[in-house]
């Protein structure tokens, strides 16, 4: 930011970052008797060169920001005629990469009130132009065909050779007849090229330059509609235009598009590779998760379910809350004391789970507690499963009312537990005592145990449940075997249906809201970002960066590369060569 007064120049040096302008430098000098004569805009340009001359290590090689309050200056720098003087300042500022913006002068308070300090200085403000400046060096050597081929259109051969007969280099044999026979269908009308198409129509060929503002207007304007590939291609020939590569420039086009990367939905296809979760002694992990709200059943609103990750044993306790003094409930009066302590328990990030009673409680007893990422119940997915199979039970079982489901949910479990699982290869009653659960209708209807004298002799019923006792071993070892069997199936049955993809440490990706999918609005997207990817965790979990500095962890399926330009702002740039003639 600059300023000049009648007797003094002024200039601040700052860095935005996030918006936010922090200040480097003060400077400001007084003019000399000569200087103070200067007309305004003249002391305005020299308040610019002071600054850069001041501040030339900081900005060499640097986009650099010049905001001052005389909107001249942006035109003065583009003006041929102007007094040799300026000539001379504008010289010493083509080293610089700048471009001035105008700002109001009430917002340019700091470098107004430098510029009105008079400091009586024997060192004068040097405005003069050394000559050992080099100013700009560029080296092309002529005879390297990069040198040759800059600037040179893909059709410049064809054009050379229609409008002056000027043979490409390499004119012989298969290249020169493809060619000809290609040539055939171009025509050279000054100063353009047309091809004529294979629908008969006259299409101008277009350079690589015009590309990207052709591709803008016929996918991203007002009134190109934001269509894919086809149709953006489409439009482009439907006004009159033809490049060789028109559907991969027009693909990377719509790939990029910031519009359109924040449409669409995410859906299982978006989901990172399973990895499931495999253990060996029951009762060491534990999932826990709520149901609920359901109608009012004897006061009771929620049901609390814990799933054994092992032999699928299920316990639930109705409550009409669901609080962390429910969970404190569950452990301290079902789980402890019939399962003894386990190792991990797995829960999702609700407020019941992650507080402070319940995380003492655990710590105390040496429990380690995983949570799952948010809006990804596929984390915690063994207790979801059993959340829906009690569900399904309960809604086939209670009145038609529903309110009658907490006098249900005892049989309910009963029934889920002498169900059999297919991961297991047995009931879950079965794993956890090495013998099937009687029923009520093995006595109803007499089964073989009821009826056999044998099962009322406390001898023989003693030596057949050692001998069951000492079956549980090979019971358990074999639903593990067949556990691992039916998981591993499962995760490459699911791994080869998903989208491979990869995202690495500092990737620029866009975070599906799922909320927004909850309470959707019809006209807002979805995705939300960019972020920056802070740390890749394992297990398809990601750390990112949030816009005002924090990260967060979310899961992979809810993200997706974000291939779109984020430094585009809205600027004027003057530039510091000679207008073009009009």
């Amino acid at each position: 930011m600059t300023d000049a007064s009648d007797y003094a120049v002024g200039a601040v040096l700052g860095q935005r970052k996030e918006k936010k302008l922090h200040v480097i430098y003060y400077a400001s000098r007084t003019l000399d008797e000569a200087q103070c004569k200067y007309a305004t805009t003249e002391k305005e340009l020299l308040a610019v060169v002071f600054a850069f001359e001041k501040f030339r290590s900081y900005l060499v090689g640097s986009k650099v920001i010049v905001h001052t309050d005389h909107a001249a200056l942006k035109y003065l720098l583009t003006k041929k005629d102007a007094k040799p003087r300026l000539l001379r300042w504008i010289l010493l500022l083509q080293e610089f990469d700048l471009e001035i913006k105008d700002k109001k002068g009430i917002d340019n308070g700091v470098a107004d009130h430098l510029s009105r300090m008079k400091i009586d200085d024997d060192v004068p403000l040097d405005d003069s132009l050394p000559d050992e400046h080099v100013y700009a060096v560029e080296v092309i050597d002529t005879a390297s065909p990069c040198s040759q081929m800059m600037d040179f259109p893909w059709f410049g051969e064809i054009a050379n050779y229609l409008a002056a007969e000027h043979e490409p280099t390499g004119f012989v044999g298969n290249k020169k007849k493809k060619f000809l026979r290609d040539i055939r269908r171009y025509f050279w009308d000054e100063p353009y090229l047309y091809k004529h198409c294979t629908d008969g129509v006259y299409r101008r060929c277009v350079a690589d330059e015009e590309i990207p503002g052709i591709l803008f207007h016929c996918h991203s304007s007002s009134y190109a509609g934001h269509f894919a590939t086809y149709k953006t291609v489409s439009k482009a020939l439907q006004a009159g235009y033809w490049w060789p590569t028109m559907f991969r420039d027009a693909h990377r086009f719509v790939s990029k598009c910031d519009v359109c990367q924040r449409q669409g939905n995410i859906s299982k296809r978006n989901e990172m590779p399973q990895n499931f979760i495999l253990e060996v002694e029951v009762f060491d992990v534990w999932g826990v998760d709520f149901m609920g709200p359901f109608p009012s059943s004897y006061g009771n609103l929620y049901i609390l379910v814990a799933v054994d990750y092992v032999s699928k044993w299920v316990e639930a306790l109705a409550s009409p809350t669901n609080d962390a003094k429910v969970v404190m409930k569950m452990f301290k009066s079902v789980i402890f004391p019939r399962f003894g302590v386990p190792r991990v328990v797995i829960s999702d990030g609700g407020s019941h789970f992650i507080n402070r009673t319940f995380d003492n409680m655990l710590k105390r007893h040496g429990v380690k507690h995983k949570v799952a990422t948010p809006y990804h119940p596929q984390t915690s997915g063994q207790v979801e499963l059993s959340n829906r199979e009690i569900k399904n039970i309960l809604q086939k079982t209670a009145g038609t009312t529903g309110k009658d489901w907490a006098a249900k949910l005892d049989d309910a479990l009963w029934a889920y537990r002498t169900a059999y699982k297919t991961p297991l290869g047995t009931t879950p009653f079965n794993l956890v005592y090495g013998k099937a659960c009687h029923l009520p209708v093995e006595l109803e209807y007499k089964a073989a145990w009821a009826v056999k004298q044998m099962n009322y002799d406390m001898k023989s019923a003693a030596e057949r449940r050692n001998m069951q006792l000492v079956e549980l071993d090979e019971i358990r070892h074999l639903a593990y075997d067949s556990s691992k069997i039916y998981k591993e199936r499962t995760k490459a049955y699911h791994d080869k249906k998903i989208l491979k993809r990869n995202f690495s440490q500092g990737d620029q990706v866009l975070l599906f809201n799922s909320r927004l999918k909850l309470f959707p609005g019809k006209l807002k997207s979805r995705w939300s970002g960019p972020f920056v990817i802070k740390e890749v965790r394992p297990y398809g979990a990601f750390e990112l960066w949030d816009k005002s500095g924090g990260h967060f962890v979310v899961n992979g399926q809810r993200l997706k590369p974000y291939l779109a330009d984020t430094d585009i702002t809205e600027r004027e740039s003057i530039p510091l060569s000679d207008p073009s003639p009009a």
